[in-house]
């Protein structure tokens, strides 16, 4: 699957036999306003991802919760089941009319979740179906072992998690074979950085959500001076850092625009100096 957005970023191989770029899309942003309902412009959100996939993007992240159902749907409508890309979905959370969301890891509602992704997406088999996040209200491993017979059913082909600590990928991995984890993680927001390194300790891509939300919340000084040094924008350099920080990051920047679709993939070409990593790296998560 290589392609343009390459780069310097090179490959990682999800599940050990599904290689990826390593800087893919992140699909959440294609729905309506506050993840909710339909974008306002549906072809445009599908120009988006056929764009993406034209630029080389073979790894597109989404999940049943956005939108509900949205981001999927537009997925399925606007690449069907494609050869030439990884497609990642979620379930474990519900959404309610304020846009909350709240966990749902009741087993026999994962297994109904995974039949409507199945069918929004248009495709026999999921690639990587993750679980969005551990429900307080039900056991972790009832949840998981949810997810071991989707697999065993020939429904998933590769088992994620999403928001969990070290304890739980290794109480999970015990019970089946986990291909990711996606945490929240950028050069602003480093509380998992354990887990991260377990990811790196075992092989498993580690999919940092938000991977820009310290960028657009507030921009950190190093950050500004590093981009201006490289005449880059400051998301390309968090992209590129998160890149450079570990090999088994798969960041998955999203937007619903194909500039700033454009803009994001750049990052993949951004050189970086051991003087730049070596200020990121001293940016405090807590400023």
């Amino acid at each position: 699957m290589a392609s343009d957005t390459t780069g310097r970023s090179g490959t990682f191989d999800i599940g050990g036999d599904l290689t990826v770029n390593r800087l893919g899309f992140g699909a959440m942003r294609i729905t309506g306003e506050d993840i909710i309902g339909r974008p306002d412009d549906e072809d445009e959100a599908e120009k988006v991802l056929q764009r993406a996939v034209e630029l080389g993007v073979d790894f597109i992240d989404t999940a049943d919760s956005y939108g509900p159902g949205v981001s999927e749907r537009l997925i399925g409508e606007a690449l069907g089941d494609p050869d030439d890309a990884v497609v990642a979905s979620k379930a474990g959370l519900l959404r309610n009319r304020e846009g909350d969301w709240l966990p749902h890891g009741d087993p026999d509602f994962l297994k109904n979740q995974v039949l409507c992704s199945l069918d929004r997406l248009g495709t026999d088999t999921i690639d990587l179906y993750q679980y969005h996040r551990p429900d307080p209200d039900t056991d972790f491993e009832e949840s998981v072992h949810a997810f071991a017979e989707m697999k065993d059913a020939g429904q998933i082909a590769h088992v994620g998690l999403s928001n969990v600590t070290v304890e739980q990928l290794e109480t999970a991995t015990e019970i089946v074979d986990i291909a990711t984890v996606q945490n929240q993680y950028n050069v602003g927001h480093r509380d998992d950085e354990d887990v991260l390194r377990a990811c790196e300790r075992n092989d498993v891509g580690f999919i940092p959500w938000g991977p820009m939300y310290a960028v657009d919340d507030e921009t950190p000084d190093t950050l500004g001076e590093v981009a201006d040094r490289r005449d880059a924008t400051t998301r390309q350099v968090a992209l590129a850092w998160l890149l450079d920080h570990s090999d088994v990051t798969l960041p998955i920047p999203g937007t619903s625009s194909v500039d700033h679709l454009e803009s994001n993939l750049a990052a993949a070409d951004l050189s970086l100096t051991d003087e730049d990593m070596a200020a990121l790296n001293e940016i405090d998560p807590q400023e």
